[in-house]
Protein backbone atom coordinates (compact mmCIF):
# COMPACT_ATOMS: atom_id res chain seq x y z
CA UNK A 1 0.00 0.00 0.00
CA UNK A 2 1.81 3.55 -0.61
CA UNK A 3 2.35 6.34 1.97
CA UNK A 4 -0.38 7.81 -0.06
CA UNK A 5 -3.10 5.39 1.15
CA UNK A 6 -1.49 4.50 4.57
CA UNK A 7 -1.56 8.48 5.86
CA UNK A 8 -5.30 9.58 4.06
CA UNK A 9 -8.17 8.89 6.06
CA UNK A 10 -10.75 7.00 4.74
CA UNK A 11 -13.52 9.10 5.22
CA UNK A 12 -12.27 13.09 5.11
CA UNK A 13 -14.33 14.96 7.73
CA UNK A 14 -13.99 17.79 5.08
CA UNK A 15 -15.90 16.01 3.13
CA UNK A 16 -19.26 15.36 5.56
CA UNK A 17 -22.18 17.70 4.95
CA UNK A 18 -24.16 18.25 7.97
CA UNK A 19 -27.77 18.45 6.74
CA UNK A 20 -29.66 21.82 7.96
CA UNK A 21 -32.31 21.65 10.66
CA UNK A 22 -35.14 22.60 8.14
CA UNK A 23 -34.03 20.63 5.45
CA UNK A 24 -36.73 17.56 5.56
CA UNK A 25 -35.73 13.80 5.18
CA UNK A 26 -36.36 11.72 2.49
CA UNK A 27 -38.97 9.65 2.51
CA UNK A 28 -38.58 6.54 4.70
CA UNK A 29 -35.89 7.44 6.64
CA UNK A 30 -35.51 6.99 10.14
CA UNK A 31 -33.54 9.24 11.96
CA UNK A 32 -33.45 11.00 15.29
CA UNK A 33 -33.94 14.61 15.93
CA UNK A 34 -30.70 15.14 16.58
CA UNK A 35 -29.98 13.07 13.41
CA UNK A 36 -28.46 10.34 14.58
CA UNK A 37 -29.62 7.22 13.32
CA UNK A 38 -32.01 5.33 16.44
CA UNK A 39 -31.92 1.81 16.62
CA UNK A 40 -35.65 0.12 16.70
CA UNK A 41 -35.37 -2.58 17.92
CA UNK A 42 -32.47 -5.78 18.81
CA UNK A 43 -32.04 -8.94 16.96
CA UNK A 44 -36.10 -9.94 16.03
CA UNK A 45 -34.11 -13.95 15.74
CA UNK A 46 -34.47 -13.14 19.73
CA UNK A 47 -38.13 -14.29 19.71
CA UNK A 48 -37.45 -18.00 18.11
CA UNK A 49 -34.67 -18.26 20.53
CA UNK A 50 -36.54 -16.97 23.92
CA UNK A 51 -39.52 -19.72 22.84
CA UNK A 52 -37.59 -22.15 21.75
CA UNK A 53 -35.08 -22.36 24.29
CA UNK A 54 -38.36 -22.70 27.12
CA UNK A 55 -39.23 -25.52 25.87
CA UNK A 56 -38.09 -28.94 27.93
CA UNK A 57 -35.88 -30.82 26.40
CA UNK A 58 -35.45 -28.58 23.25
CA UNK A 59 -32.05 -27.66 22.55
CA UNK A 60 -30.98 -24.78 20.10
CA UNK A 61 -28.22 -25.04 17.60
CA UNK A 62 -27.70 -21.35 16.38
CA UNK A 63 -26.24 -21.23 12.77
CA UNK A 64 -24.57 -17.56 12.47
CA UNK A 65 -21.60 -15.55 12.74
CA UNK A 66 -20.06 -15.14 15.96
CA UNK A 67 -20.99 -11.64 16.84
CA UNK A 68 -24.67 -12.07 16.58
CA UNK A 69 -24.11 -15.40 18.88
CA UNK A 70 -22.66 -13.53 21.39
CA UNK A 71 -25.51 -11.26 21.66
CA UNK A 72 -28.37 -13.60 20.96
CA UNK A 73 -27.01 -15.72 23.96
CA UNK A 74 -26.31 -12.59 26.41
CA UNK A 75 -30.43 -11.96 25.95
CA UNK A 76 -30.82 -15.46 26.09
CA UNK A 77 -29.72 -16.36 29.29
CA UNK A 78 -30.53 -12.63 30.37
CA UNK A 79 -33.92 -14.19 30.20
CA UNK A 80 -33.70 -17.27 32.32
CA UNK A 81 -33.15 -19.49 29.86
CA UNK A 82 -30.49 -21.49 32.02
CA UNK A 83 -29.66 -23.61 29.03
CA UNK A 84 -26.21 -23.79 26.36
CA UNK A 85 -26.50 -22.94 22.82
CA UNK A 86 -24.47 -25.13 20.73
CA UNK A 87 -23.21 -23.56 17.96
CA UNK A 88 -20.30 -23.77 15.26
CA UNK A 89 -17.19 -21.59 14.89
CA UNK A 90 -18.71 -19.59 11.97
CA UNK A 91 -17.04 -17.19 9.87
CA UNK A 92 -15.61 -15.66 6.16
CA UNK A 93 -13.12 -18.53 6.33
CA UNK A 94 -16.13 -20.85 6.57
CA UNK A 95 -18.51 -19.20 4.56
CA UNK A 96 -16.15 -18.94 1.80
CA UNK A 97 -14.87 -22.51 2.19
CA UNK A 98 -18.97 -23.58 1.88
CA UNK A 99 -18.71 -25.37 4.69
CA UNK A 100 -22.38 -23.90 6.52
CA UNK A 101 -24.54 -27.28 5.95
CA UNK A 102 -21.23 -29.09 7.37
CA UNK A 103 -21.11 -26.66 10.73
CA UNK A 104 -24.68 -26.91 11.18
CA UNK A 105 -24.72 -30.54 11.33
CA UNK A 106 -21.40 -30.74 13.72
CA UNK A 107 -23.48 -28.03 16.30
CA UNK A 108 -26.61 -29.97 15.79
CA UNK A 109 -24.24 -33.37 16.85
CA UNK A 110 -23.28 -31.33 19.79
CA UNK A 111 -26.85 -30.62 20.91
CA UNK A 112 -28.08 -34.21 20.63
CA UNK A 113 -25.40 -35.20 23.13
CA UNK A 114 -26.89 -33.17 26.19
CA UNK A 115 -28.81 -35.87 28.14
CA UNK A 116 -33.29 -35.34 28.47
CA UNK A 117 -32.56 -33.67 24.44
CA UNK A 118 -35.99 -34.69 22.78
CA UNK A 119 -35.68 -32.13 19.85
CA UNK A 120 -33.07 -29.78 18.28
CA UNK A 121 -33.66 -26.83 16.57
CA UNK A 122 -31.02 -25.63 13.94
CA UNK A 123 -31.59 -21.72 14.27
CA UNK A 124 -30.30 -20.05 11.01
CA UNK A 125 -29.81 -16.68 10.68
CA UNK A 126 -28.80 -13.92 8.59
CA UNK A 127 -25.61 -15.02 7.06
CA UNK A 128 -26.40 -18.83 7.23
CA UNK A 129 -29.40 -17.60 4.81
CA UNK A 130 -27.56 -15.73 2.54
CA UNK A 131 -25.01 -19.07 2.26
CA UNK A 132 -27.81 -21.28 1.20
CA UNK A 133 -28.75 -23.30 4.18
CA UNK A 134 -31.85 -25.25 2.96
CA UNK A 135 -34.02 -28.41 5.43
CA UNK A 136 -32.58 -30.82 2.55
CA UNK A 137 -28.87 -30.32 4.24
CA UNK A 138 -29.76 -31.07 7.79
CA UNK A 139 -30.96 -34.54 8.36
CA UNK A 140 -34.52 -35.07 10.34
CA UNK A 141 -32.76 -37.24 12.88
CA UNK A 142 -29.25 -36.96 14.80
CA UNK A 143 -28.82 -39.84 16.57
CA UNK A 144 -32.55 -40.86 16.92
CA UNK A 145 -33.12 -37.18 17.85
CA UNK A 146 -35.58 -35.08 15.87
CA UNK A 147 -33.79 -31.93 14.23
CA UNK A 148 -35.99 -28.61 12.83
CA UNK A 149 -34.80 -25.52 10.81
CA UNK A 150 -36.03 -22.48 12.30
CA UNK A 151 -35.10 -19.84 9.52
CA UNK A 152 -34.84 -15.92 10.84
CA UNK A 153 -32.78 -13.68 8.99
CA UNK A 154 -33.63 -10.41 10.35
CA UNK A 155 -34.31 -8.78 6.77
CA UNK A 156 -36.73 -10.92 6.50
CA UNK A 157 -38.75 -10.95 9.92
CA UNK A 158 -39.10 -7.15 11.30
CA UNK A 159 -39.68 -8.26 14.50
CA UNK A 160 -39.19 -10.90 17.82
CA UNK A 161 -42.96 -11.54 17.62
CA UNK A 162 -43.31 -12.48 14.20
CA UNK A 163 -39.98 -14.75 15.22
CA UNK A 164 -42.49 -16.72 17.64
CA UNK A 165 -44.92 -17.11 15.40
CA UNK A 166 -41.89 -18.77 13.07
CA UNK A 167 -40.56 -20.94 15.80
CA UNK A 168 -44.02 -21.92 16.75
CA UNK A 169 -44.71 -22.77 13.07
CA UNK A 170 -41.74 -25.39 12.61
CA UNK A 171 -42.58 -27.19 15.68
CA UNK A 172 -46.09 -27.58 14.15
CA UNK A 173 -45.08 -28.28 11.41
CA UNK A 174 -42.64 -31.23 12.33
CA UNK A 175 -45.99 -32.45 15.21
CA UNK A 176 -49.01 -31.23 14.21
CA UNK A 177 -48.83 -31.97 10.33
CA UNK A 178 -51.55 -31.31 7.91
CA UNK A 179 -51.47 -35.07 6.60
CA UNK A 180 -53.07 -37.89 8.25
CA UNK A 181 -51.61 -40.32 11.04
CA UNK A 182 -50.51 -43.16 9.59
CA UNK A 183 -51.62 -46.78 11.00
CA UNK A 184 -48.89 -49.53 11.64
CA UNK A 185 -49.12 -51.00 8.28
CA UNK A 186 -48.64 -47.60 6.38
CA UNK A 187 -52.30 -47.08 6.29
CA UNK A 188 -53.65 -43.51 6.56
CA UNK A 189 -55.30 -43.36 9.98
CA UNK A 190 -57.97 -39.80 9.64
CA UNK A 191 -58.91 -38.41 12.68
CA UNK A 192 -62.28 -39.62 14.00
CA UNK A 193 -64.29 -39.06 17.06
CA UNK A 194 -67.11 -41.69 17.69
CA UNK A 195 -67.33 -41.68 21.33
CA UNK A 196 -64.70 -44.38 21.11
CA UNK A 197 -62.11 -43.00 22.67
CA UNK A 198 -63.32 -40.54 25.74
CA UNK A 199 -59.61 -39.29 25.90
CA UNK A 200 -59.61 -37.81 22.21
CA UNK A 201 -63.95 -36.63 23.23
CA UNK A 202 -62.55 -34.78 25.65
CA UNK A 203 -60.01 -33.25 23.38
CA UNK A 204 -62.31 -32.44 20.91
CA UNK A 205 -64.37 -30.06 23.47
CA UNK A 206 -61.16 -27.97 24.70
CA UNK A 207 -59.20 -25.31 22.71
CA UNK A 208 -55.44 -24.32 22.63
CA UNK A 209 -54.90 -20.23 23.22
CA UNK A 210 -51.91 -19.19 20.32
CA UNK A 211 -49.94 -16.38 22.55
CA UNK A 212 -48.12 -15.70 25.32
CA UNK A 213 -50.09 -15.30 27.64
CA UNK A 214 -49.84 -13.73 31.80
CA UNK A 215 -50.01 -16.71 34.00
CA UNK A 216 -53.24 -15.66 35.41
CA UNK A 217 -55.09 -15.54 32.23
CA UNK A 218 -55.31 -19.04 31.72
CA UNK A 219 -56.90 -19.80 34.55
CA UNK A 220 -59.32 -17.61 34.21
CA UNK A 221 -60.13 -18.41 30.58
CA UNK A 222 -60.50 -21.87 31.72
CA UNK A 223 -62.67 -21.18 34.37
CA UNK A 224 -65.15 -19.82 32.20
CA UNK A 225 -64.93 -22.12 29.33
CA UNK A 226 -65.55 -25.04 31.76
CA UNK A 227 -68.86 -23.44 32.40
CA UNK A 228 -68.99 -24.28 28.68
CA UNK A 229 -68.42 -27.80 29.40
CA UNK A 230 -65.44 -27.13 27.23
CA UNK A 231 -61.96 -26.15 28.36
CA UNK A 232 -58.38 -25.57 27.62
CA UNK A 233 -56.27 -27.91 26.97
CA UNK A 234 -53.22 -25.79 26.63
CA UNK A 235 -51.26 -22.75 25.66
CA UNK A 236 -48.81 -21.98 22.77
CA UNK A 237 -46.33 -21.04 23.48
CA UNK A 238 -45.56 -23.84 26.03
CA UNK A 239 -42.89 -25.15 27.85
CA UNK A 240 -44.03 -28.81 27.44
CA UNK A 241 -43.26 -30.26 24.10
CA UNK A 242 -45.94 -32.85 23.96
CA UNK A 243 -48.62 -29.68 23.82
CA UNK A 244 -47.36 -28.46 20.55
CA UNK A 245 -48.58 -32.12 19.29
CA UNK A 246 -52.01 -31.35 20.77
CA UNK A 247 -52.71 -28.96 18.16
CA UNK A 248 -54.29 -31.19 15.51
CA UNK A 249 -56.15 -32.99 18.18
CA UNK A 250 -57.98 -30.06 19.93
CA UNK A 251 -61.44 -29.27 18.97
CA UNK A 252 -60.67 -25.47 18.19
CA UNK A 253 -57.69 -23.28 18.49
CA UNK A 254 -58.22 -19.40 20.03
CA UNK A 255 -55.19 -17.01 18.36
CA UNK A 256 -55.46 -14.72 20.57
CA UNK A 257 -52.41 -12.96 19.35
CA UNK A 258 -52.56 -11.28 15.67
CA UNK A 259 -48.65 -12.10 15.09
CA UNK A 260 -49.48 -15.95 14.52
CA UNK A 261 -49.98 -16.05 10.96
CA UNK A 262 -47.69 -18.70 9.53
CA UNK A 263 -48.88 -20.80 12.31
CA UNK A 264 -52.33 -20.47 11.97
CA UNK A 265 -51.92 -21.07 8.30
CA UNK A 266 -50.34 -24.41 9.04
CA UNK A 267 -53.10 -25.33 11.45
CA UNK A 268 -55.87 -24.60 8.87
CA UNK A 269 -54.01 -26.81 6.33
CA UNK A 270 -54.24 -29.49 9.10
CA UNK A 271 -58.62 -29.05 8.91
CA UNK A 272 -58.26 -27.19 13.18
CA UNK A 273 -61.07 -24.66 13.49
CA UNK A 274 -59.58 -21.27 14.24
CA UNK A 275 -61.03 -18.80 16.51
CA UNK A 276 -59.73 -15.36 15.76
CA UNK A 277 -59.83 -12.25 18.09
CA UNK A 278 -59.55 -12.63 21.91
CA UNK A 279 -61.52 -11.75 24.76
CA UNK A 280 -60.48 -7.96 26.02
CA UNK A 281 -63.04 -5.97 26.81
CA UNK A 282 -66.88 -6.26 26.99
CA UNK A 283 -68.00 -6.70 23.56
CA UNK A 284 -64.64 -8.48 22.31
CA UNK A 285 -65.31 -10.97 25.54
CA UNK A 286 -68.93 -11.73 24.46
CA UNK A 287 -67.34 -12.14 20.99
CA UNK A 288 -65.42 -14.81 21.76
CA UNK A 289 -67.35 -16.85 24.00
CA UNK A 290 -69.82 -16.98 21.44
CA UNK A 291 -67.45 -18.15 19.00
CA UNK A 292 -65.86 -21.04 21.15
CA UNK A 293 -69.38 -22.00 21.65
CA UNK A 294 -70.16 -21.67 17.78
CA UNK A 295 -66.67 -23.24 16.82
CA UNK A 296 -66.98 -26.58 19.40
CA UNK A 297 -70.88 -26.99 18.70
CA UNK A 298 -71.48 -26.27 22.33
CA UNK A 299 -75.19 -25.38 24.12
CA UNK A 300 -76.27 -22.25 22.63
CA UNK A 301 -78.51 -20.80 25.11
CA UNK A 302 -75.49 -21.70 27.54
CA UNK A 303 -73.33 -20.04 25.46
CA UNK A 304 -75.23 -17.23 25.83
CA UNK A 305 -75.68 -17.02 29.23
CA UNK A 306 -72.13 -17.14 30.09
CA UNK A 307 -71.00 -14.76 27.10
CA UNK A 308 -73.56 -11.99 28.25
CA UNK A 309 -72.57 -12.69 31.95
CA UNK A 310 -69.12 -12.23 31.58
CA UNK A 311 -70.23 -8.89 29.62
CA UNK A 312 -72.28 -7.58 32.28
CA UNK A 313 -68.96 -8.46 34.64
CA UNK A 314 -66.91 -6.05 32.57
CA UNK A 315 -69.30 -3.21 32.17
CA UNK A 316 -69.71 -2.96 35.81
CA UNK A 317 -65.63 -2.73 36.51
CA UNK A 318 -65.87 -0.23 33.88
CA UNK A 319 -68.87 1.52 35.46
CA UNK A 320 -66.79 1.59 38.56
CA UNK A 321 -63.44 2.53 37.54
CA UNK A 322 -64.35 5.04 34.29
CA UNK A 323 -61.03 6.41 32.06
CA UNK A 324 -61.43 9.98 30.89
CA UNK A 325 -57.63 11.00 29.03
CA UNK A 326 -56.09 10.70 25.78
CA UNK A 327 -53.63 7.94 25.76
CA UNK A 328 -51.22 6.93 23.06
CA UNK A 329 -50.46 3.35 22.95
CA UNK A 330 -47.15 2.26 21.52
CA UNK A 331 -45.14 -1.17 22.10
CA UNK A 332 -43.25 -3.92 20.26
CA UNK A 333 -45.09 -6.87 21.89
CA UNK A 334 -47.45 -7.52 18.66
CA UNK A 335 -50.76 -7.50 21.00
CA UNK A 336 -51.22 -3.31 21.50
CA UNK A 337 -54.30 -3.33 19.32
CA UNK A 338 -56.05 -4.99 22.10
CA UNK A 339 -54.88 -2.80 24.43
CA UNK A 340 -56.15 -0.21 22.91
CA UNK A 341 -59.49 -1.71 22.54
CA UNK A 342 -59.75 -2.03 26.04
CA UNK A 343 -58.84 1.58 27.04
CA UNK A 344 -61.19 2.93 24.27
CA UNK A 345 -64.05 0.75 25.76
CA UNK A 346 -63.36 2.20 29.14
CA UNK A 347 -63.61 5.36 28.25
CA UNK A 348 -60.57 6.62 27.10
CA UNK A 349 -59.56 8.42 23.60
CA UNK A 350 -57.20 6.60 21.98
CA UNK A 351 -55.76 8.33 18.83
CA UNK A 352 -52.58 6.52 18.42
CA UNK A 353 -51.58 3.03 18.35
CA UNK A 354 -48.19 2.05 17.35
CA UNK A 355 -46.50 -1.91 16.91
CA UNK A 356 -43.51 -3.50 15.65
CA UNK A 357 -45.83 -6.42 13.72
CA UNK A 358 -46.84 -5.85 10.18
CA UNK A 359 -50.61 -5.25 9.17
CA UNK A 360 -51.89 -8.34 8.21
CA UNK A 361 -55.25 -10.10 7.82
CA UNK A 362 -55.23 -10.87 11.54
CA UNK A 363 -55.36 -7.44 12.54
CA UNK A 364 -57.70 -6.12 10.18
CA UNK A 365 -60.58 -6.44 12.75
CA UNK A 366 -58.90 -4.84 15.51
CA UNK A 367 -58.09 -1.79 13.69
CA UNK A 368 -61.26 -1.23 12.11
CA UNK A 369 -63.12 -1.25 15.28
CA UNK A 370 -60.71 1.27 16.32
CA UNK A 371 -60.52 3.90 14.08
CA UNK A 372 -64.17 3.45 13.40
CA UNK A 373 -64.17 4.55 17.50
CA UNK A 374 -61.82 7.63 17.02
CA UNK A 375 -58.30 5.88 16.24
CA UNK A 376 -56.75 7.84 13.71
CA UNK A 377 -53.32 6.52 13.23
CA UNK A 378 -52.39 2.55 13.30
CA UNK A 379 -48.39 2.48 12.63
CA UNK A 380 -47.38 -0.86 11.86
CA UNK A 381 -43.71 -1.44 11.98
CA UNK A 382 -43.61 1.67 13.46
CA UNK A 383 -40.15 4.13 14.32
CA UNK A 384 -39.27 5.45 17.29
CA UNK A 385 -39.29 8.88 15.50
CA UNK A 386 -43.15 7.77 14.16
CA UNK A 387 -44.25 7.78 17.67
CA UNK A 388 -42.38 11.05 18.75
CA UNK A 389 -43.95 13.20 16.06
CA UNK A 390 -47.04 11.64 17.70
CA UNK A 391 -46.72 13.14 20.83
CA UNK A 392 -46.22 16.47 19.75
CA UNK A 393 -49.48 16.12 17.14
CA UNK A 394 -51.73 14.63 19.69
CA UNK A 395 -50.16 15.99 23.01
CA UNK A 396 -51.53 13.06 25.27
CA UNK A 397 -52.11 12.53 28.93
CA UNK A 398 -50.54 8.84 29.26
CA UNK A 399 -47.89 7.34 27.04
CA UNK A 400 -47.58 3.65 27.44
CA UNK A 401 -44.14 3.13 25.05
CA UNK A 402 -41.37 2.01 24.95
CA UNK A 403 -38.34 2.90 27.14
CA UNK A 404 -37.05 5.73 25.04
CA UNK A 405 -40.70 6.79 24.27
CA UNK A 406 -41.69 6.91 27.87
CA UNK A 407 -38.23 8.91 28.81
CA UNK A 408 -39.60 11.59 26.13
CA UNK A 409 -42.76 11.66 27.13
CA UNK A 410 -41.39 12.33 30.67
CA UNK A 411 -38.93 14.92 29.99
CA UNK A 412 -42.07 17.10 28.45
CA UNK A 413 -44.01 16.40 31.99
CA UNK A 414 -46.27 13.80 30.06
CA UNK A 415 -46.72 10.75 32.26
CA UNK A 416 -45.52 7.57 30.93
CA UNK A 417 -45.35 3.66 31.21
CA UNK A 418 -42.96 1.02 30.38
CA UNK A 419 -45.69 -0.90 27.77
CA UNK A 420 -43.66 -4.67 28.20
CA UNK A 421 -43.03 -4.12 32.15
CA UNK A 422 -45.91 -2.44 32.95
CA UNK A 423 -48.87 -4.28 30.79
CA UNK A 424 -47.27 -7.32 29.61
CA UNK A 425 -46.84 -8.30 32.46
CA UNK A 426 -50.56 -8.50 33.88
CA UNK A 427 -54.05 -9.99 32.83
CA UNK A 428 -55.75 -8.91 30.20
CA UNK A 429 -58.56 -10.90 29.54
CA UNK A 430 -62.45 -11.24 30.63
CA UNK A 431 -63.03 -9.34 33.63
CA UNK A 432 -60.23 -11.03 35.42
CA UNK A 433 -57.88 -9.14 33.77
CA UNK A 434 -59.41 -5.89 33.08
CA UNK A 435 -60.10 -4.88 36.65
CA UNK A 436 -56.22 -4.45 36.88
CA UNK A 437 -55.16 -3.04 33.88
CA UNK A 438 -57.71 -0.17 33.72
CA UNK A 439 -57.00 0.58 37.44
CA UNK A 440 -53.47 1.11 36.65
CA UNK A 441 -54.01 2.99 33.67
CA UNK A 442 -56.77 5.22 35.69
CA UNK A 443 -53.67 6.21 38.57
CA UNK A 444 -51.85 6.97 35.79
CA UNK A 445 -53.70 9.31 34.08
CA UNK A 446 -54.23 10.85 37.74
CA UNK A 447 -50.35 11.80 38.13
CA UNK A 448 -50.14 14.15 35.58
CA UNK A 449 -49.39 17.14 38.67
CA UNK A 450 -46.76 14.97 40.04
CA UNK A 451 -45.33 14.97 36.40
CA UNK A 452 -45.42 18.87 36.25
CA UNK A 453 -43.95 18.89 39.37
CA UNK A 454 -41.05 17.07 38.26
CA UNK A 455 -40.41 18.45 35.31
CA UNK A 456 -40.52 22.45 37.06
CA UNK A 457 -38.40 21.01 39.77
CA UNK A 458 -35.47 20.57 37.26
CA UNK A 459 -36.12 22.76 34.90
CA UNK A 460 -36.49 26.08 37.76
CA UNK A 461 -39.43 27.57 39.25
CA UNK A 462 -42.19 25.92 40.19
CA UNK A 463 -45.05 27.58 38.00
CA UNK A 464 -47.17 29.53 39.73
CA UNK A 465 -50.62 28.26 40.96
CA UNK A 466 -49.17 24.46 41.37
CA UNK A 467 -50.53 23.03 45.05
CA UNK A 468 -47.74 24.18 47.73
CA UNK A 469 -48.94 20.82 49.58
CA UNK A 470 -45.92 18.03 49.00
CA UNK A 471 -46.17 15.62 46.54
CA UNK A 472 -44.51 11.90 47.35
CA UNK A 473 -42.90 11.63 44.22
CA UNK A 474 -41.85 7.99 44.74
CA UNK A 475 -44.99 5.96 43.79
Amino acid sequence: MSDHYSETPLINPDQITIRAADTPLPKGHSVSPDYNLTPQTMCPAFGSLRVLTRIDGVQTAMVTDTGCLYGLTFVTHFYAARKSIAAPAFGTRELVAGNVAEAAIAACTEASRVPGTKLIAAISLCVAETAGLTEEMLPPQINGIDVILVRVPAYAIHSHPEAKDVAINALLKRYAPSSAEMTADGVEKPLTYDEGNADEETLRRRVIMLGELFPADPISVDTVLKRLGSGLAATLPSRNLDDYKLARRVGAIAAVHPFYGGSVATLRAAGVPIISGAPVGPEASYNWIKAVGAALKLDPNLTEQVAAEEREKCRAIIAQFPLSGRVMVCGYEGNELLYARLLVEAGAEVPYVSTSIQKSLYTAADEAWLRARGTREVVYQKTLEQDIRALDVYKPDLVLGTTPLSAEAKQRGIPAMYYTNMLSVRPLFLSAGLAGTIQLVRDALERAPRYEWMRAFFEGERRTGMSSAPINTMD
